[in-house]
């Protein structure tokens, strides 16, 4: 099965909280960049299930790609925000992707999460830095619990 994590686009620096922080323009455009670039060289043009982080920067990203992408179910996902716990995360992407079966997710969230998600999906592979905007595909092979990378895309 398929998985891509991408990390928000590029976000205003100041708002009343981290979470109601909002993309810039800039933002807006690399993510839909970045989106349309993957959709294209993976052929993923569309995705069983997308999570997303409840924080406004995230949400307004997938705002942004969804014309992307086909999708049969958008979830709020409280546990990836900024703050979450990789392998907690993982743990819940495992029973996720066994109960409903999925071929196809993408999670949109943030870092420092989606470079340790990585490392938690990929033996060995030290944390990756994501740029705003980044995405990277992975292969996931939900007997063994293990990924493999098989792309990235940075704007």
């Amino acid at each position: 099965m398929k998985i891509v994590i991408m990390r928000h686009g590029e976000a205003e620096h100041y708002a009343d909280s981290d979470a109601e922080r909002a993309l810039t323009e800039t933002g807006q455009t690399a993510s839909a960049a970045v989106a349309r670039v993957f959709a294209k060289q993976s052929g993923l043009d569309q995705f069983d299930k997308v999570l997303v982080s409840p924080y406004l920067r995230a949400q307004q990203t997938w705002q942004a790609i969804s014309g992307c992408f086909s999708v049969a179910k958008v979830e709020t996902c409280d546990d990836i925000t900024p703050y979450g716990q990789a392998e907690d995360v993982f743990e819940y992407l495992v029973a996720l992707i066994q109960t409903e079966q999925l071929e196809t997710l993408l999670i949109i969230s943030h870092l420092p999460l989606v470079g340790y998600l990585v490392a938690e999906l990929v033996a060995g592979l030290p944390a990756p830095m994501f740029p705003t905007s980044g995405a990277i595909g992975l292969e996931f092979d939900p007997e063994t619990k293990q990924a493999s990378v098989l792309w990235n895309v940075y704007p």
